[in-house]
């Protein structure tokens, strides 16, 4: 089953991703994933990317599309993040799928723009792990270390208001009209969830989906 998590930065994309990964499996792909694997890997995709990366040029959406043909060979079960962003990476995702038979569900996290600034600023991070925490809703047992390995916290740079504010704009502006994309009525393949509600109600909602569409939504 090929989900696809929409959703502004700070909506729960990721925490339900990892969810979905401990309990059922899934693997979860993002455009960052890819890149860096075919770059580690030294593959010849990954080199091709590197090109356009070592001069300054975004990496062509037809290369990130065959990247992601290589990795939907080894993986059925598979959540995209942070992709597609634009209509014209949804449309070419959809013809890859369409030529392997697969069709994928959108998921929408609904979260109101005031809620995510006050999610997003104050967020810390173990950069080991990838952990997160925040001051006033997840804050870690001693203030500025990791929980698991006492190692100090760092504040991103893209955690601060006017960056976060930034990138709010741009995911309105760019991404969200991949919301009218795929809540064709017909098609049926969008699906809206509370962001706000708690992370146990939105696991539970996804873990209906999933299981009254097995093969696509």
């Amino acid at each position: 089953m090929i989900l696809i998590f929409l959703g502004p930065p700070g909506a729960g994309k990721g925490t339900q991703a990892k969810i979905l990964e401990e309990q059922f499996d899934y693997r979860q792909i993002s455009t960052g994933d890819l890149l860096r694997k075919h770059r580690r890997e030294g593959t010849a995709l990954g080199k091709e990317a590197q090109g356009y990366m070592d001069s300054g040029k975004l990496v062509p959406d037809e290369l990130i599309i065959r990247m992601m043909d290589s990795e939907l060979a080894n993986v059925t079960d598979v959540i995209l993040d942070g992709f597609p962003r634009t209509i014209a990476q949804a449309q070419a995702l959809d013809a890859l799928l369409r030529a392997k038979g697969l069709t994928a569900g959108a998921l929408l996290f609904d979260v109101p723009r005031a809620d995510l600034e006050e999610r997003l600023i104050g967020r810390w991070t173990h950069p080991a792990s990838g952990r997160v925490y925040h001051e006033r809703f997840n804050p870690p047992k001693t203030t500025g270390f990791d929980d698991q390995s006492g190692e100090p916290l760092v504040q991103r740079p893209d955690y601060k208001a006017e960056t976060i504010r930034t990138r709010l704009d741009v995911y309105e502006k760019e991404t969200a009209p991949l919301v009218d994309y795929y809540q064709d009525p017909k098609a049926k393949r969008l699906t809206r969830l509370d962001g706000l509600a708690p992370i146990a109600e939105v696991t539970d909602r996804i873990k209906k989906l999933i299981a009254i569409r097995p093969s696509a939504a």
